[in-house]
């Protein structure tokens, strides 16, 4: 499963995680410049930055003024993503966002389910893993992770590639036509499609009538899933 908009409210991963991250980039990067882990988050970005196709608006190198342009562009950068997983861990340890991480109703229920019916659960996100796992952990219904059993991130690779889709089912050891596949984005379904994967568009709110069929099935609720 995605997260964002599949299992989690776009809003609360906008209105809640994404401020809490960005109000905290410049005290975290001074308190933990000589921590390993952030140092090569930082390096990564360097990487990035210096892959960039330079547009007009990008900044002079310094790290914390590039996360702030790339959450700017909502960009699907590694190093981001594992920066801003690194931050929202150490909220969930003081007690910030214990409790927070919002998932729709019917997530808990169908994750109780398909665990019952001997289903393999998983998620893939361009969020860390790290960050995958403490949402999770700390959700408003309770602690979910008893019930997923891998979690992957764009080190896996982009989400719109179909090679990161065969990687996923091989790591865990499925067929790729064994396996479905839940997101709100189409592009992302077309890829594990290319693989063999079934899908599921995952719509939360009013569909309107101009949007095209993407030619996956659609459900509203996981309630919906047999």
């Amino acid at each position: 499963m995605d997260i964002e908009g599949t299992t989690t409210p776009i809003a609360f991963v906008h209105q809640v995680l994404f401020p809490y991250a960005r109000a905290r980039v410049h005290d975290y990067l001074q308190q933990h410049t000589d921590d390993p882990a952030v140092r090569a988050d930082v390096a990564l970005l360097r990487a990035e930055y210096a892959a960039e196709s330079p547009p007009p608006d990008l900044p002079g190198w310094n790290p914390e003024a590039y996360v702030y342009w790339l959450m700017d562009r909502d960009r699907k950068s590694t190093g981001l993503k594992a920066l801003q997983g690194r931050i929202w861990e150490d909220g969930y340890r003081a007690g910030e966002l214990r409790g927070k991480g919002e998932v729709y109703p019917d997530v808990r229920p169908a994750l109780e389910r398909w665990r019952r019916s001997g289903k393999t659960i998983a998620i893939f996100s361009s969020g860390s893993i790290q960050a995958q796992r403490n949402l999770f952990a700390n959700t408003t219904t309770g602690d979910l992770s008893p019930f997923l059993s891998g979690y992957f991130d764009t080190t896996t690779g982009p989400k719109r590639e179909a090679q990161s889709y065969r990687r996923i089912a091989a790591t865990l050891r499925q067929e790729p036509r064994d396996m479905l596949f839940i997101s709100d984005v189409p592009a992302e379904l077309d890829a594990a499609r290319e693989t063999g994967m079934r899908t599921t568009l995952c719509v939360r709110g009013d569909l309107s009538p101009e949007d095209p069929d993407t030619g996956h099935p659609r459900i509203r609720s996981f309630a919906e899933l047999a």
